[in-house]
């Protein structure tokens, strides 16, 4: 089955260590893109998904317009991050999806860890819809988000950053 991302039901959150001592955050609200399900042959499945690096917001403006310029994100240079899957494996009661993640002009092979995909129900307006949660983790310095800074005996920022994503999805017509 071939669905559609819902953008207004879909969100991308990242954390990260602020200072070693507490983690921070943010999220993507704009996230579009198709998946393909099959779950009797997971290995038939595939994601293509993209995120609007603009749609970033932390709840603090002046944190937000850092991260969005040339120290991190550089939508400017860079407006779209997105996933192409390269392989689906069923694993436990979810999936492991391979894939390519660019982000900031860089690409990396990453592995999305997929808890369980919903089973079909059909909203108000007769769509049918399918959710599913997704987590990574990734180094930032390998997709060139180097800036740090000392602080507090160790650095403002970890290397590793934690990602989710929580994706609804309406099935596309056939």
């Amino acid at each position: 089955m071939t669905y559609q991302i819902d953008p207004k039901h879909s969100a991308a959150r990242f954390k990260v260590r602020h200072m070693m001592i507490a983690n921070v955050g943010g999220e993507f609200n704009n996230v579009s893109g198709t998946v393909n399900f099959d779950a009797a042959k997971p290995e038939q499945s595939s994601i293509e998904a993209s995120i609007d690096a603009n749609s970033l917001h932390t709840g603090d403006p002046q944190r937000d317009g850092h991260i969005k310029g040339a120290d991190f994100f550089d939508v400017a240079q860079f407006p779209s991050i997105t996933f192409r899957s390269t392989k689906v494996t069923a694993a436990g009661s979810g999936y492991k999806v391979a894939g390519d993640l660019t982000l900031h002009g860089v690409t990396k092979p990453v592995t999305l860890s997929v808890d369980s995909v919903s089973p079909e129900v059909t909203d108000p307006w007769t769509l049918q819809r399918r959710g599913l949660s997704a987590v990574t983790t990734i180094n930032r310095k390998d997709f060139g988000m180097g800036w740090n800074a000392p602080a507090g005996g160790g650095v403002m920022l970890s290397e590793s950053v934690e990602i989710t994503l929580d994706l609804e999805m309406t099935r596309a017509a056939s």
